[in-house]
């Protein structure tokens, strides 16, 4: 009887086993059917939309003939890589580094920006004007996306190459600009940078110059956005007050998760949500996560100092001296140590810190939409000028956003407001509140000819 008994008992054992491994399968493949249906939804959705980066930095070196956005450089961004992505549409950035406020200083950052408009239009009408071209309405950047190209559009970073001279401004427009901020990384001569928060010895004006205030009523008046991305506090709630229409923050996250100057505060943020603008959140590292970024940091570089060792290639990981390098310096710095950059990817160990990502980068997404709300969020890179996280490090990988939105339960119409319908709701309220200042001027003169 007791035979009976255990043998009894092991069929029941084994009929609870069998019953719980068919459930756990039933359980994993109802998953899986969830995770399929959710990739499928997002790469339809990711499809419909225009997806639309607002900062993506650009060298002259990589628009030759011999190294282009065709040939795939060294960059993050390139046409290979927009069309594997799925990224349609970026503002390539011409940028100028904060220099001596000199007559000398105006005139040599002047030629640098316009080498950087001239890039970009050699891009689009010569390089291959059958894969990408230049947009300067929201009805271009939406014609040009239905034609199957990819989109070009002009970003000013740092009005510094403007000098004293007001008129620059118009000739910026003239070339494509798009958007322009009137500081970087040190004050100009139009704002205080927010620099002045961590470095150098506190602000000059506080916040805008009488130039500024001069600047920012030319670029209501020629339809140029204002970028708030890099001004200090004080300039970018001035710049609210003063203009006469929306403004944008074309690369900036949120304060009220990493407190770092670049990010924009609650105070800031409501101000612009009253304003009609837009904040990019911005996919850099140490603007989303700063302690978990530097926990990565710390590894990474005694893993490249090791890797760099061992190929006899000196390292240098103090990011501030490579970026204080001359351009040519700098660029042959970067070129010497990519060898081992390769070998870590190529070879990768664990690191027990792990780096920021794609889900670090929404969360400021999320935070910013329940503060201001869905219609005044939108998307930035800051690729090729530092930017990227773990999941979206190049263009090749956009779709990624995409996907993590769609986890979270944003619909395909708020997911087409954060990847380009809220900038270019902005960018065509600033061009029509432009042609009405114009418009208006021009019946004035008339009326006073009479």
């Amino acid at each position: 009887m007791q035979l009976l008994t255990n043998h009894s008992t092991r069929k029941s054992n084994i009929r609870h086993v069998t019953s719980n491994f068919c459930l756990l399968a039933g359980l994993l493949a109802a998953f899986q059917a969830q995770a399929d249906e959710l990739l499928v939804r997002a790469q339809e959705i990711h499809d419909q939309v225009i997806t639309l980066d607002t900062h993506v930095d650009i060298s002259v070196d990589n628009f030759t003939e011999e190294v282009n956005y065709l040939t795939s450089p060294r960059t993050q961004v390139d046409l290979p890589r927009m069309e594997a992505g799925g990224l349609d549409a970026a503002f390539f950035i011409v940028y100028v580094g904060q220099g001596p406020l000199t007559e000398e200083g105006y005139s040599t950052a002047y030629d640098s920006a316009i080498a950087k408009f001239d890039a970009i239009h050699w891009m689009t009408k010569e390089l291959a004007p059958d894969r990408i071209a230049l947009a300067l309405t929201p009805k271009d950047v939406r014609d040009i996306a239905r034609s199957g190209r990819k989109v070009a559009l002009i970003g000013v970073e740092n009005a510094y190459p403007i000098g004293l001279d007001i008129a620059n401004i118009a000739r910026f427009a003239e070339r494509g600009a798009r958007y322009m901020s009137l500081a970087h990384n040190g004050h100009s001569q139009f704002s205080d940078s927010n620099t002045g928060e961590i470095r150098e010895g506190g602000m000059r004006y506080g916040g805008l110059s009488e130039l500024g205030r001069e600047a920012i009523a030319e670029m209501n008046r020629l339809g140029i956005m204002i970028d708030l991305s890099h001004p200090s506090k004080a300039a970018t709630l001035q710049t609210i007050a003063l203009s006469r229409a929306p403004v944008i923050a074309s690369h900036s996250s949120a304060r009220g998760l990493e407190d770092n100057p670049r990010n924009m505060d609650d105070e800031q943020l409501l101000a612009l949500k009253a304003n009609g603008g837009v904040i990019q959140t911005v996919a850099f590292r140490g603007y989303l996560n700063g302690k978990k970024h530097a926990a990565w940091r710390k590894e990474y570089d005694a893993l490249m100092r090791k890797v760099g060792k061992e190929m006899g290639i000196t390292v240098v990981t103090d990011r501030r001296q490579v970026f204080m390098m001359p351009p040519a310096a700098r660029a042959e710095y970067l070129a010497s140590i990519q060898p081992v950059i390769d070998r870590i990817a190529n070879t990768p160990e664990t690191l027990s810190a792990p780096p920021v990502d794609v889900a670090d980068f929404v969360d400021h997404i999320d935070y910013l939409v329940a503060k201001i709300g869905i219609d005044h969020v939108g998307i930035s890179s800051d690729f090729d000028g530092g930017g990227g996280v773990q999941g979206w490090d190049d263009a090749d990988e956009t779709f990624n956003v995409t996907l993590e939105l769609v986890k979270r339960g944003y619909t395909e119409a708020e997911i087409d407001k954060l990847w380009s319908g809220n900038l270019l709701r902005v960018m065509g309220q600033v061009q029509a509140i432009a042609a009405q200042m114009q418009q208006q001027a021009s019946a004035e003169v008339a009326q006073s000819n009479q």
